[in-house]
């Protein structure tokens, strides 16, 4: 083994030899030879052997394998000095090599080691993107499950730093190549990483490159296979699948091969469904995921069918008035619960797919069952007028930080949730039914509104009430009205949101 003055004395015959250093392979190789030694002797073969390596192409494997010793030092100095120097053996042929061993040592649990690798990978991808992806890929497909991740989540946060003259269409092209090859086989959690990493590429932006993410999607979702409601493995990948969709959908890109599931498969199995998420509403989440895909639909061939689903879901929502005795007091039956938010996320899916089948209400249904439906409409429409009211009493007055509480930010909730119910029950009391009306459903963001400005179908969505009306008679003066219990009225300081 040589010692420090020997690997000084070599270091010295190479850098003097200038054009002609690659005709001392023997003062090279003792070089190499000096990881064998000590402390002193590997730090300084750690920074010799990268600086004459593109010198002897003959001995580059040696070279490689030297400087892999050091990575794996037990010596925390050394191995940091070696993995630094890593990226001037990322030469031709050798890249995807050198590649493969620093995406393996992304396990090391060492924070300092571990931005040094990463810094050491985004300085080979900078030299040949395509090589580098190729040790990626090839540790994230056959490596360990440390490594795996480890590499997924490099993808995911190191892509988007790179500039456009490295992130080529060719280099997309491959990353989206080698992620469907892994997509094949991958976790919840792997798969929307995946998902983070493809939607950033900007050849998947155009109309096309998103029609092509919602097929990614769809295949991962297994649309083709029948649904099982009891199986929770089955159920969440629905939903974590269609959770990477719905950001997908446009006006241009469709929703309806999801629609279409929904309704046929899952909408009839809903108060059966089962979920490995502790404290999840589970029914509350397909009907959100539901609602915001009904926005996006194309041409259905089974929109009837799907409209008839949603339409006898919605139902099994909108109770019928309880029987009241003759002295006009109820017969004793328990008033039926209301389930704003169950209703919202229905009446919205029912709402714009009825826009496609405008007539379905007055042509597609009896008109036994129409007067049913109507009769259910009036009932809920009369408890959600109480409700609003309560809700705007409740709130009046309050701006700014007493609106931040988690009391009154739920109420805020419960206000808009029965505002657009409200609004979407006027346009089916229409003659005939109506589909013009435009809400934000309660959980998406809107847009600001100044206090006091007015606003079209009543949708409010501040937390402000809005101005009392002038005193005079109301619509429904002359009866008491009993509002029918429900989730949002009688103790408004105990609201539960999303029920």
């Amino acid at each position: 083994m040589p010692t420090v003055e020997e690997l000084y004395r070599n270091y010295g015959i190479l850098a003097d030899a200038t054009e002609q250093v690659g005709q001392h392979k023997d003062a090279y190789q003792v070089i190499l030879d000096g990881v064998k030694g000590g402390t002193k002797e590997k730090r300084l073969a750690a920074q010799f052997i990268p600086k004459f390596f593109k010198h002897f192409p003959e001995l580059a494997d040696s070279a490689i394998n030297a400087q892999l010793d050091l990575c794996e030092d037990e010596d925390v100095s050394i191995r940091r000095q070696a993995i630094k120097e890593l990226p001037q053996f990322a030469t031709g042929e050798n890249l995807p090599r050198v590649a493969d061993i620093l995406t393996q040592l992304l396990q090391t649990d060492d924070s300092a080691e571990f931005n040094l690798v990463n810094n050491a990978l985004l300085s080979i991808f900078k030299m040949d993107a395509k090589g580098t992806l190729g040790g990626l890929f090839s540790q994230i497909l056959q490596g360990e499950d440390i490594v795996r991740e480890r590499a997924i989540k490099f993808l995911s946060t190191k892509l988007k730093t790179l500039p456009d003259e490295v992130l080529t269409k060719e280099v997309e092209e491959l990353i989206l190549t080698e992620s469907k090859k892994v997509l094949e086989d991958v976790t919840g959690e792997e798969f929307v990483l995946f998902m983070k990493i493809l939607s950033g590429l900007k050849s998947l932006q155009t109309v096309s490159g998103r029609q092509q993410l919602v097929e990614l999607v769809a295949e991962q979702a297994d649309l083709e296979q029948t649904f099982n409601p009891s199986d929770p493995d089955c159920v969440d990948r629905l939903l974590q699948c269609t959770r990477q969709a719905v950001p997908l959908f446009s006006k241009n890109v469709h929703s309806t091969r999801f629609v279409t599931y929904f309704c046929e498969q899952v909408l009839p199995n809903l108060s059966s469904l089962t979920t490995p998420v502790e404290g999840l509403d589970i029914q509350l989440e397909v009907l959100k995921l539901l609602a915001e895909m009904s926005s996006f639909c194309g041409d259905m061939e089974k929109l009837e069918t799907n409209l008839r689903k949603l339409f006898d879901k919605l139902l099994e929502y909108m109770p019928l008035p309880p029987e009241e005795a003759e002295n006009g007091e109820n017969a004793g039956n328990e008033e039926p619960k209301l389930q704003f938010s169950y209703v919202e996320c229905l009446l919205y899916s029912f709402h714009q797919l009825g826009r496609k089948l405008p007539d379905f209400l007055t042509a597609k249904l009896n008109a036994e069952k129409l007067k049913d439906f109507k009769i259910r409409l009036q009932y809920f429409a009369r408890g959600l007028q109480v409700y609003i009211r309560q809700l705007r009493l409740a709130l009046q007055g309050k701006t700014g930080e007493a609106l931040k509480t988690e009391e009154n930010k739920i109420k805020v909730v419960a206000l808009k949730i029965t505002n657009n119910i409200n609004v979407l029950i006027k346009d089916l009391f229409h003659i005939p039914p109506s589909y013009k009306s435009t809400v934000t459903l309660s959980w998406k963001p809107v847009q600001k509104v100044e206090i006091g400005q007015k606003r079209a179908n009543e949708d409010t969505t501040s937390g402000s009430p809005p101005k009392k009306s002038p005193a005079g008679p109301k619509r429904d003066a002359r009866q008491i009205y009993n509002p029918p219990s429900g989730k949002y009225s009688s103790n408004l300081s105990n609201f539960n949101y999303g029920n």
